[in-house]
């Protein structure tokens, strides 16, 4: 089973804050687009906004099978 995608839409910033957010990644060692997600998620979890976490595709090799099969 797939993860649906996700909603792709453009998102203007100020530069300023697109830098304060980019060096808030990198400490976090996240990609600024992961890193905007978790701040939006943090700050509604705030307001009492709930979100789901849709599940995530697995990474990596799959399992291997073993001999018997």
């Amino acid at each position: 089973m797939t993860a649906p995608p996700k909603k792709a839409f453009p998102l203007r910033l100020d530069p300023a804050l697109y830098a304060a957010i980019e060096r808030s990644a990198a400490g976090d060692l996240r990609s600024v687009n992961a890193q905007v997600e978790y701040l939006l998620r943090e700050a509604l979890g705030r307001r009492g906004v709930k979100v789901a976490v849709s599940d995530q595709p697995k990474r990596g090799r799959p399992p291997t099978k073993p001999e018997d099969e």
